[in-house]
């Protein structure tokens, strides 16, 4: 028994001395890592900004800069509502707040599924300038220790002065003046109790409460504080009442890029998944971005302009509201096609109104302007050219374990045979689908990928009408693909950043890939400048855009989504218009808004501007393209009967000679034509229609 004893009293001071070496371990380890509390305090929050650049040397956005202001040139109602909202025993506890401490541990021990934090005002500050956020049981015993420093070494005036000169308020602003100033045009020390309390209630969350977006969340959080402030003693109920009900004068806010745009937004999210966000807010950046000032506020003209005319055509009343929900959005993404540099972009109808980037977020189809990838995968896999003749009329694919798939188009009617380039340009729904039974879905995914569609594309026979969601991003930076003769460039918006010292972190190096044959993306680019010129996009044209351009429009089933997305040899641009929640887009007649009606407009507004004063480039011919006129419903030469010949870029081993393509089991999909007349089609035929006269698909 003894012996048992002395075993278990071994035992117990080893194992006692482990944790004690354990202990101071740990300890010295943390202690190591603590950073230097500056003397004065107030040089804490001297921090060096990061600067935001355009590609144009024009600094669009300081982050971290703050402006300090003395406590005693801070309201008095303020300093109390922070106090009361986030640290109400500030004045009394050293640091650690042992009671609220203890109340926190027993929530998150005991009630399921909450976390109580009790960090003090000191704890927040210290948490604030020297620890990432992620919640880490070593980072918040480091940030005690620190605050136990600070609160040993300075007075409880010092750490307020530096704590409500460093907290995030949203609208850009860092510190308290700048908060003042940006929501209310006046200085820290004018600030009244309503407004106090308002901004008091802003740093929990400055997303949430901003009073721009979120008016009854910002008032509901500020009837928090006021209570609060009851609560402690700071002011009575009826105070309470009267501030609440007291009209707030918030400063008429301005759309402009130095207090936030979509672009901005999706600027600091980067950064900070790859350099941390201590780093972008305290670390002194130098960020040099490719956006086009310039070009940026023609976009933004033009999705505004081109929103409010939409809203005329559904005969929505004007407003200034917030109205994300019952008016369309629209998003503009302009790419380089030679480098692949993000030069514009607007991710809705405003950004105040509502920060989410549709330009970059959103999924939505694209309908018919998904039908250049089809294209260009037929004349890779099956050899097919834009000469090649094919029969618009009803289609049955069947589809295993589903019923089979009989696509319709735009127009409900059917017009017998054309040339391949007509049927892109008219955007026929049934040729698109022949094309893809032919070259199989997979094969058109491949070239989708290969362009930069990054988004999930679904394997079915529907896509070549566009029925999985993209961005107008990645619309844009694919269309460029083939401006720029099948080399792709990754759109990207940093060129370089630089750290405090000036040393490069960061420099984007530009390197294409050819991923389409040359010839055959030229091609395809052909037959959009013919959407452009004659087709479903020829209102560009109408509306004055004379330079060489190509692009494809696009409407989705029940006219959810509207879509243009086009290019010069060197800028190329993606146009999309809808409501964020599924609601048709139908004028006052009840007819529906098209790519053509609601899309190509906006862009060619923009592109109107974009290109003024540009030198005029046409697109570069392939050394193995040549140019033949056929008649667009037989595929062969003009001849006597030929009303409105068409002209088409074919390769060497190609000419126009009616040939008819082939089905998926290499029957021809139309009767065999005999010497220089064509045979009668197995439908009704198109027989004294021009090519003008054929009804626009979209």
């Amino acid at each position: 028994m003894i012996k048992l004893l002395r075993t278990v009293f071994y035992t117990a001071l080893v194992l006692s001395g482990l944790v004690l070496l354990s202990g101071v371990v740990f300890f010295f380890t943390v202690v190591r890592d603590l950073p230097r509390v500056p003397e004065p305090l107030s040089r804490i929050i001297e921090t060096p900004p990061t600067e935001i650049f355009a590609a144009s040397g024009e600094r669009l956005m300081i982050i971290g800069g703050r402006e300090a202001v003395p406590l005693n040139r801070v309201s008095q109602d303020f300093i109390n509502a922070v106090v009361a909202t986030e640290d109400h025993r500030f004045w009394k506890h050293h640091g650690i707040d042992k009671i609220r401490t203890v109340k926190a541990l027993g929530i998150t021990l005991f009630v399921p599924g909450k976390i109580q934090g009790a960090s003090t005002i000191t704890q927040q500050l210290a948490k604030n300038l020297f620890f990432s956020f992620k919640r880490r049981y070593i980072r918040k015993f480091r940030e005690l220790l620190v605050a136990l420093q600070v609160e040993s070494r300075f007075s409880k005036e010092e750490i307020l002065e530096a704590y409500i000169n460093q907290i995030p308020f949203g609208a850009r602003s860092h510190g308290i003046e700048q908060a003042a100033r940006a929501f209310f045009g006046k200085t820290a020390s004018e600030l009244n109790l309503a407004e106090s309390a308002l901004l008091a209630g802003l740093p929990k969350s400055p997303t949430r409460y901003n009073p721009y977006r979120h008016w009854e969340r910002a008032k509901q959080r500020q009837k928090v504080v006021l209570l609060r402030m009851v609560a402690t003693g700071y002011i009575s109920r009826p105070q309470a009442e009267i501030a609440s009900l007291a009209p707030i004068n918030l400063v008429p806010p301005r759309e402009r890029l130095d207090t936030g745009s979509h672009f901005l937004d999706m600027i600091v999210r980067d950064l900070e998944t790859t350099y941390g966000t201590d780093v972008v807010h305290h670390g002194g950046l130098k960020v040099y971005t490719t956006l086009d000032p310039q070009l940026q506020l023609y976009a933004t003209e033009a999705i505004r302009k081109g929103l409010q005319d939409l809203d005329s055509r559904l005969q929505l009343p004007a407003t200034t509201g917030e109205d994300t929900n019952t008016r369309p959005q629209g998003a503009l993404v302009a790419v380089d096609t030679k480098s692949g540099a993000l030069r514009a972009l607007v991710g809705g109808r405003s950004y105040l109104h509502s920060a989410y980037n549709r330009a970059i977020r959103n999924q939505r189809q694209p309908g018919s302007g998904f039908k250049p990838f089809t294209y260009y995968t037929a004349f890779e896999k099956r050899d097919l050219s834009p000469a090649t003749l094919m029969v618009d009329q009803p289609v049955t694919i069947p589809v295993k374990g589903a019923a089979d798939w009989q696509p319709r188009n735009f127009s409900r009617s059917f017009n017998g045979p054309m040339v391949l380039k007509v049927a892109l340009m008219k955007s026929v729904n049934t040729i698109a689908a022949q094309l893809i039974e032919q070259v199989g879905p997979p094969s058109v995914i491949e070239t989708a990928r290969r362009c930069g569609i990054e988004s999930p594309l679904a394997p079915v026979y529907s896509l070549a009408l566009g029925t999985s969601g993209v961005s107008p991003l990645e619309m844009a930076g694919a269309f460029a693909t083939f401006a720029n003769g099948g080399t792709h460039h990754r759109p990207y918006w940093i060129a370089r950043v630089e750290d405090a010292q000036g040393r490069i972190l960061e420099d984007h190096i530009v390197s294409g890939r050819r991923v389409l044959e040359p010839d055959r993306a030229y091609q395809v680019v052909d037959m959009m400048r013919g959407v452009v010129d004659r087709g479903s996009g020829a209102v560009v044209r109408r509306l004055g855009f004379n330079r060489p351009a190509a692009g494809k429009t696009g409407t989705t089933n029940n006219y959810y989504d509207a879509w243009f997305t086009g290019f010069t040899p060197t800028l190329c641009t993606s146009v999309w218009v809808g409501f964020d929640r599924e609601h048709a887009l139908k004028d006052k007649r009840g007819a529906g808004i098209t790519g053509g009606r609601g899309a190509a407009p906006i862009w060619t507004h923009f592109m109107l501007r974009a290109m003024e004063g540009a030198p005029t480039r046409n697109f570069t011919v392939p050394p193995g393209i040549h140019f033949e006129e056929v008649d667009p419903q037989t595929g062969r030469r003009p001849d006597a009967l030929t009303r409105n010949s068409l002209r088409l870029a074919l390769t060497v081993d190609q000419s126009a000679d009616g040939t008819m393509a082939t089905g998926a089991a290499g029957s021809s999909l139309i009767p065999p034509t005999t010497g220089d007349t064509p045979a009668p089609p197995a439908i009704p035929s198109a027989t004294g229609i021009t090519e003008e006269d054929l009804p626009l698909d979209d």
